[in-house]
């Protein structure tokens, strides 16, 4: 029993460890992707992808906060009557402190700072040999405004989480249920 405890709790103390591996993995990618994409389209799509990062941190924060605040019960009954998306509903619950870390922790604050990079790189690419005091107000309100656009959305997110757990885990469980395999529990048909 000692040993099934020491293994658990080698595991938890690796979990900064991985944060730091999959925060790395994350940021790398969606920093070369705006790096790289961003000055080769044009400023409608580029304010698009900008747009879409933050609304992605949002969904994700949404959905840290609806976790956390989740309860199993609600699942429990739909689970017993096979409905799709109430196990893995469960194992939302069961694993919150995980998925929000994730959630809220590794794909917000990388939505956060990658929406900022990609703000000043908009600005950058848009208005390359302008003049610089041009340059630098504009820098700042695309700053403030993506900032803005953040934090006041992860705010209403916040709330939107508390208030409608139940259906948001839910539909994430549903989600979940596409990608993952189900198992089958020795049910064969008989001839």
């Amino acid at each position: 029993m000692s040993s099934a405890k020491s293994h658990k709790r080698k595991k938890k103390n690796l979990w900064p460890v991985w944060v730091f591996f999959i925060t790395f993995v994350i940021s790398f990618s969606l920093s070369f992707f705006a790096e790289t994409v961003l000055p080769g389209v044009g400023l409608p799509v580029a304010i698009l992808l900008l747009f879409l990062i933050i609304l992605l941190g949002i969904i994700a924060d949404i959905l840290g906060v609806a976790v956390m605040s989740g309860e199993m019960i609600a699942y429990n009954s739909m689970a017993s009557n096979r409905i799709k998306g109430a196990k893995e509903s469960i194992i939302l619950i069961k694993k919150a402190d995980l998925i929000s870390n994730i959630c809220n922790d590794v794909i917000g604050d990388i939505c956060s700072i990658i929406s900022g990079a990609m703000g000043a790189a908009i600005v950058a690419v848009t208005y390359t040999g302008g003049e610089s005091s041009t340059t630098l107000i504009l820098n700042v309100l695309v700053s403030a405004m993506t900032a803005a656009m953040t934090v006041s959305g992860k705010a209403a997110g916040k709330t939107l989480g508390l208030k409608y757990s139940k259906q948001i885990v839910f539909f994430a469980g549903r989600i979940l249920a596409v990608f993952m395999p189900q198992k089958r529990k020795g049910k064969r048909k008989k001839k």
